[in-house]
């Protein structure tokens, strides 16, 4: 068993001295991690300043089963951390995990790296972040401490960090014309049924009204534009063992109304099939070790909360609250629902009865995930963007320092009524992609918005791009590359955008990192 690592958690303060590193790391996500040991393994002094009290983001927080696309293309810290999953559970490699086993291995690689972590350092809303000029010269926390580094990296899902430092930014989808993207924009249906109503369900009552869980905009022309975000979910843990269960608990004000869609889909399946739906044909089950699950969305309506995170890409702290909230009540009462109300069927009832929430996971957050799934928020907007195709044609990038295969892949953005009155989701994109590089420049901001800033999670991608790039073992290569980055720069004092990027390819390649594949 890997050994459990304390950190140093500040307590609130009027005010701190600033302190000084090489590397200040804002965000304790899986590229947080990855970037913060890289950086140090290359002498630097380094801070990881993560808002929570958990590192790992996503990666720790309930998807244990990994979007590893063609696994040769993952390489360098990322393969690292899959490989010391292995060994604690006796594999070469383990690409399916508990969630408290990989916090473990992301707090052992850490503090091993001699990384500085601390909890509880969520930046100032306003003026968190001082400049001069193109430079960051300190960030400053809601605590009071305050930090200073010739290099800064936002490896948040959010992006605060460069927001806050006047990084250019977007977020939502682009028309298919802005960047010639024939999936961009406004989806068609999914002629696969994947996650859309394969059945005919009404979308109002009885007395014509618009039943929950419905957006009553339009759906918009297909191609164009919008500033909607794809779904997020909780990836739960769940667990078989009757000795490792705690029950799904029932969230304050929870009202099964909530869930008529969700009734009427399964009434709907039963009509079709001659029989009540599965628990897998309402949700995607992965199985994890020690009889746990990694649960994933799957279908009509499931625990995908679709249209309920616009705001959150661009909203303040308070109202990105409420928003997480609202998910965390939203899906507490979707398993609560369908393991006790009596309309659903007994079996699919059964079925959902013989899991509960894993007691032994998540303890500090009421055996809950600590991280929501924040498949996309903000984007920045560099001097290069990455699209479509880049991860269909144009395959190959001179300065590549990463790679990735993963599908592009979009969650729904929106729930709307269809002409015949019937309910469907809009916005799912699974298309396929080829290995492709990915380039230094997608993590760089304009050299005259901030000379010292690195990026490796909330890239410099189109929305449809950002769907295959969006996935934990790319996030920690990125989070690899651009520790080793901040390093270089950090020595020489030069802007990341001129930092020498041929050495910092051979760099990478010498530490096992996948920049490109082997002609065959």
């Amino acid at each position: 068993m890997i050994p459990r690592v304390s950190f140093l958690i500040f307590l609130p303060c009027l005010w701190m001295a600033a302190r000084d590193f090489d590397v200040a790391v804002y965000g304790g996500t899986s590229a947080g991690v990855a970037a913060a040991v890289a950086a140090a393994r290359e002498g630097a002094s380094v801070v990881l300043l993560e808002p929570g009290r958990h590192l790992g983001g996503m990666s720790s927080g309930g998807l244990g089963a990994t979007d590893t696309g063609r696994t040769e293309t993952i390489g360098g810290i990322s393969l690292e951390f899959y490989k010391r999953l292995g060994r604690h559970y006796g594999e070469p490699v383990s690409w399916r995990f508990e969630p408290r086993v990989a916090e473990d291995v992301f707090n052992a690689m850490a503090a091993e790296a001699g990384v500085k972590v601390l909890f509880g350092h969520r930046l100032k809303e306003k003026g968190g972040v001082r400049k001069q000029g193109s430079r960051i010269i300190e960030i400053r926390m809601e605590n009071g401490a305050s930090f200073r580094a010739g290099v800064f990296l936002d490896c948040t899902y959010e992006g605060d960090l460069m927001a806050f430092s006047g990084v250019s930014w977007t977020w939502g989808r682009e028309s298919a014309k802005q960047y010639s993207e024939p999936f961009a924009g406004v989806r068609p249906l999914d002629k696969h049924h994947y996650h859309t109503f394969p059945v005919p369900v009404s979308a109002r009552d009885e007395k014509g009204k618009l039943l929950p869980e419905i957006n009553a905009g339009p759906r918009g022309e297909l191609g164009a534009g919008d500033k909607k975000v794809q779904a997020y979910n909780f990836r739960m843990c769940l667990s078989k063992d009757k000795n490792n269960q705690v029950p799904y608990p029932k969230p304050p004000g929870y009202d099964p109304r909530r869930y008529t869609l969700l009734a009427r889909l399964i009434q709907g399946l039963e009509r079709r099939d001659g029989r009540p739906p599965r628990m897998t044909e309402l949700l995607i089950v992965s199985l994890m070790p020690n009889q746990k699950t990694d649960i994933n969305n799957r279908g009509g309506f499931s625990t995908d909360y679709i249209g309920k995170n616009w705001e959150y890409p661009a909203a303040g702290y308070k109202r990105r609250a409420r928003i997480w909230q609202d998910h965390i009540h939203y899906t507490q009462g979707f398993f609560y629902f369908l393991a006790n109300d009596p309309q659903v069927p007994k079996p699919l009832r059964d079925e959902f009865n013989e899991w509960g929430l894993a007691k032994d996971e998540f303890a500090e957050t009421n055996n809950w995930p600590h991280q929501l799934y924040i498949r996309e928020a903000r984007r920045m907007l560099a001097d290069f963007v990455m699209t479509q195709k880049d991860a269909q044609t144009d395959l190959v990038k001179e300065d590549s320092v990463a790679m990735g295969s993963y599908q592009i892949d979009s969650h729904n953005i929106q729930r709307h009524v269809t002409a015949d009155g019937m309910v469907q989701n809009e916005g799912d994109t699974e298309v396929p992609s080829k290995p492709y590089q990915i380039a230094y420049r997608i993590m760089t901001p304009k050299a005259g918005e901030a000379a010292n800033l690195l990026v490796p999670v909330c890239a410099s991608t189109s929305h449809i791009a950002y769907g295959t790039i969006r996935m934990e073992p790319v996030f920690m290569a990125l989070g690899h590359a651009a520790g080793v980055a901040a390093h270089a720069a950090a020595r020489s004092g030069k802007p990341v955008q001129e930092i020498d990027v041929r050495a910092l390819r051979s760099r990478l390649q010498q530490q096992g990192a996948v920049i490109e594949l082997p002609a065959r």
